[in-house]
C-alpha cells in the first residue's frame, strides 16, 4: 500500500539558486512517515524507531516553491526492523512536467530504550498488527518478495 503526502520546497530547503539541497529529501521522507504513523495510531513510534540505514538516488531537481508529492511504502517487516521504499516526484512547475526527483530507501529498528545500548526489540504486538496491514505485496509491487 503506497502512502502520499504532498508538501512544497521551501526557501530553507533550497540553496541560493532556489534548487533543492539533497538533504531535503529526508525531511519529505520523513513527514510522509510521521502522517502515516499518526494516521495509524502508532503513538510513542519515533523514539523508539531509529535509522540505521538510509540510500537515495536522485535524478532531478526541485524548485523553491514546487509542489511535491512523497510516496512511501512499506516494503518489508521484520520481527524488530522495516523498509521502506519512497520516490519524491516533483509536480509540474514553471513549464517543467511532473518528474522524478528521488528514489530510494531506508531501515529502521525498533529498539527498547529501557535497555543499556537501546537494543533491537520485537515490534509490540498491536503495532505489528497495523504495520502488517500495510506492507506491500509482491503483487502490488510487480515483482518478487524480499527476504
Amino acid at each position: 500500500m503506497t502512502f502520499s503526502l504532498t508538501g512544497r520546497v521551501e526557501w530553507v530547503d533550497t540553496d541560493a539558486a532556489g534548487i533543492y539541497h539533497n538533504s531535503t529529501v529526508v525531511r519529505f521522507v520523513e513527514s510522509a512517515e510521521a502522517a502515516l504513523v499518526r494516521e495509524c495510531g502508532l503513538v510513542g513510534y519515533f523514539p523508539v524507531a531509529p535509522r540505521v540505514r538510509y540510500e537515495v538516488d536522485f535524478h532531478a531537481p526541485l524548485y523553491f516553491g514546487q509542489e511535491v508529492t512523497t510516496d512511501l511504502d512499506i516494503a518489508h517487516l521484520g520481527s524488530a526492523s522495516m523498509r521502506f521504499e519512497f520516490s519524491i516526484w516533483g509536480e509540474a512547475f514553471e513549464g517543467r512536467d511532473r518528474e522524478l526527483a528521488a528514489k530510494g530507501a531506508y531501515v529502521i529498528v525498533h529498539i527498547d530504550r529501557s535497555v543499556s545500548g537501546a537494543a533491537a526489540a520485537p515490534w509490540p504486538a498491536h503495532w505489528r498488527e497495523v504495520l502488517q496491514g500495510l506492507v506491500e505485496t509482491p503483487a502490488q509491487a510487480g515483482q518478487d518478495a524480499r527476504v
